[in-house]
């Protein structure tokens, strides 16, 4: 019984291993911890870049970017060194005026709400790759994202972002990137200040109340000025009648 016992128990192993075995190999035919193009690893990020003398983009990884948990996107950069092959093609791209693209996945910016929203391919942008080679890898990368934190853009400059034919050493100046990343989101528009202005007219409203002298009308307020006003108008209109009937009357009497 004992040997039996021993025996079932080998058989269950077996097949429980082997069960295990299928499960790490099929996965698209990629053991797990394998990293590809379209995914990210944990709470990183790939990013890519590509430079190609015939302009057919084949991104490889430049770094990654780290995405930290919390309401608020967080972001930090780790980046790779250029090897001294990258480093001659890149001169090579920027001698026949070729681009320098980079790519990264559409995702939350937020490490915790990845599972939210499938990734949704790759957002893509580019400069001269001149301009790469003659800032010395100095370039600033901007994350684009909406109210949700969600990616929806990417952008890339080199500073100085001119070429100018300046010659640059490979092994100085063209070994690590000096980038500064940011992160740009909506902001929000200031909304009317109802609730102030409503507060403003009961407190006018109340004042008024306190002070009736306020409330009079135009007339009661001003009649001071306006009744000597009239009465200087209706003594000069008086006065001209009486002299223009006057010199009526003369005119009159030449006639007989």
């Amino acid at each position: 019984m004992a040997r039996l016992l021993q025996f079932q128990i080998a058989v269950v192993w077996i097949v429980v291993l082997v069960l295990c075995s299928e499960f790490v190999y099929c996965n698209n035919g990629r053991r797990v911890g394998d990293v590809m193009d379209t995914e990210f690893s944990g709470f990183s990020v790939p990013l890519e870049h590509s430079f190609e003398v015939d302009d057919v983009a084949k991104f490889q990884v430049r770094g990654a970017l780290v995405l930290k948990a919390g309401r608020e996107p967080s972001v930090s950069l780790t980046q790779n060194q250029l090897s001294e092959e990258d480093r001659a093609k890149l001169k090579e791209v920027a001698a026949v005026d070729g681009l320098y693209r980079i790519r990264v996945p559409r995702v939350f910016l937020q490490a915790d709400r990845q599972t939210e929203r499938q990734m949704e391919g790759y957002l893509t942008a580019f400069v001269r790759a001149c301009a790469m080679v003659e800032s010395h890898l100095s370039d600033v990368i901007t994350l684009h994202s909406d109210v949700s934190g969600y990616l929806i853009g990417i952008s890339i400059v080199t500073f100085p972002g001119a070429c100018r034919g300046t010659e640059v050493e490979d092994e100085v100046d063209l070994e690590v990137f000096n980038t500064t990343l940011s992160i740009l989101a909506p902001v929000n528009a200031p909304g009317p200040e109802t609730a102030l202005f409503l507060e403003r007219m009961e407190q006018e409203t109340e004042k008024k109340g306190k002070n009736p002298q306020e409330q009079k009308s135009f007339f009661a307020k001003y009649w001071m000025y306006i009744v000597p006003l009239v009465l200087f108008l209706m003594m000069s209109g008086a006065q001209d009648q009486s002299g223009g009937g006057a010199g009526g009357g003369a005119a009159n009497g030449g006639g007989r």
